[in-house]
């Protein structure tokens, strides 16, 4: 990428972010779009609010409009506290055709027909949420194409409620299955049992932001 920047006589940044779990917590078309609004209002998982505070900033600066990379992101803070960031993707889904009504109340999206919980068998500390596995998962429930003949199930996939290093209970709910078809959602909940890996020492929280070129 940055030797395309150099080609095309721009000035190019490439961030590079830990994949080894999704970003946020939410898989899935519809449970994604949920949370992005959220995001916008304020409610923004960490790992999300520093990836989109940094790649923010270093655009502000590529754009010529700050070269303090630590001001930018105060600026791009402000826009979500003002709620001029929302009201912008309020304009554009309005302009495209959208119905703005459903992300000023996302609980007009249609649900999906089952939601199971994945609970916790063991107290301890999440280990490890290995992001391919839980994306593949996500697909076989029918978030995503497996053949490109497959339909997207919009309302189905994935919700996290624990990421990595979070100290977890016996009991408590590691994540939620969203699916329209019975038999994949218990599939999906017994493989993401062994997906969502808990062991008794706390592994480190490292930063997901992991070089800046």
């Amino acid at each position: 990428m940055k030797k395309i920047g150099k080609l095309a006589g721009k000035d190019t940044i490439c961030v590079l972010t830990s994949m080894d779990e999704p970003l946020g917590y939410a898989v899935g078309n519809q449970l994604e779009v949920i949370e992005a609004t959220k995001c916008l209002k304020g409610d923004m998982p960490d790992d999300v609010k520093r990836v989109v505070l940094t790649l923010g900033a270093y655009m502000i600066k590529l754009a010529g409009k700050g070269e303090d990379i630590e001001e930018n992101k105060t600026k791009i803070l402000q826009q979500i506290k003002n709620k001029k960031a929302y009201n912008k993707f309020l304009e554009l889904v309005e302009r495209q055709g959208g119905d703005i009504s459903y992300i000023e109340n996302t609980n007009k999206f249609e649900k999906a027909e089952y939601v199971l919980e994945v609970i916790c068998k063991n107290e301890g500390f999440v280990q490890e949420i290995n992001a391919i596995k839980i994306g593949k998962l996500a697909s076989f429930l029918g978030a995503g194409r497996i053949t490109k003949e497959d339909k997207i199930d919009n309302k189905v996939g994935i919700v996290l409620n624990k990421k990595k290093s979070d100290s977890v209970k016996k009991g408590e709910v590691l994540a939620y299955i969203y699916a329209n078809n019975l038999k994949k959602a218990k599939k999906a909940k017994d493989e993401l049992e062994n997906i969502i890996k808990i062991g008794e020492i706390q592994p480190k929280k490292e930063d997901i932001i992991l070089e800046i070129l």
